[in-house]
């Protein structure tokens, strides 16, 4: 089994799946049109984490405006911003959500256009800003040292390199999804897809292992209130009580 992770590799399996039957391939967070039966996908709902960020910042903003910064403005990563807002307008209704996206030649990877973004959104009021800009993500965590705002990040536990900064986190379970995906290509399946969301492990927040919040280092173990909200709203999640749309498909 060969394992591919990113957007890059879908042309080159397009083109390299066909002409090696014999190995499977498996890209995580990204499939293709007419797989082989040799190509698996693996992807996850990253909109359940981003609305559990929502829920959080809806319910400790203090300027009752909130932002996102992400990388580009594409239909993927309104898994991030829209699942965001959907998460904040359910708790406080009112509530404003500003997003700017970063551009440029290198959305993923430019720490000083994300901070100059997250700045401008803490000066229209954004007290919280929850940022998905992959590599700009710590210019957006330099932006809130310096501007007194909070931050809520994405995929990783970023809270030990930048204590007193993050909220909580939209947590991406790769190792989840991998050994999921795996178990069911030596199984003998052909062309495997699965999503995997809150539901089945493959994402999640800091607030939602109660146990390990404290050593988390992130603030949200400071909002107990606010834990076990995004708990609660995890497992309604979880068991279909709250329906949520892929954002990438209403764009």
């Amino acid at each position: 089994v060969v394992v591919v992770l990113g957007f890059e590799f879908s042309d080159i399996l397009k083109d390299l799946a066909p002409t090696a039957p014999d190995t499977q391939f498996l890209i995580v967070d990204q499939c293709i049109e007419d797989q082989p039966d040799n190509v698996h996908c693996a992807v996850f709902r990253e909109y359940e984490a981003s609305y559990l960020m929502g829920v959080a910042a809806g319910m400790i903003t203090e300027s009752d405006t909130v932002g996102v910064v992400s990388a580009l403005d594409i239909p993927f990563l309104h898994r991030y911003t829209d699942g965001y807002a959907q998460g904040v307008k359910s708790v406080k209704p009112d509530a404003k959500v500003e997003v700017r996206w970063v551009g440029g030649e290198n959305p993923f990877s430019d720490p000083v256009r994300a901070k100059e973004q997250a700045i401008a959104l803490n000066a229209a009021g954004a007290d919280l800003i929850y940022t998905a800009t992959s590599g700009g993500d710590f210019g957006v965590f330099e932006a809130a040292k310096e501007k007194g705002f909070k931050a809520f990040a994405v995929d990783v536990n970023h809270c030990p390199a930048v204590p007193g900064v993050i909220i909580d986190q939209s947590l991406k379970r790769v190792d989840v999804a991998l050994g999921t995906a795996v178990d069911a290509i030596l199984a003998g399946e052909k062309k495997t897809f699965m999503a995997l969301g809150i539901k089945e492990g493959g994402v999640g927040a800091v607030a939602l292992d109660e146990a390990g919040m404290a050593d988390s280092k992130c603030l949200i173990a400071d909002y107990p209130e606010v834990a076990a909200k995004m708990r609660e709203v995890a497992a309604q999640i979880a068991d279909g009580t709250i329906e949520l749309k892929d954002p990438m498909f209403a764009n």
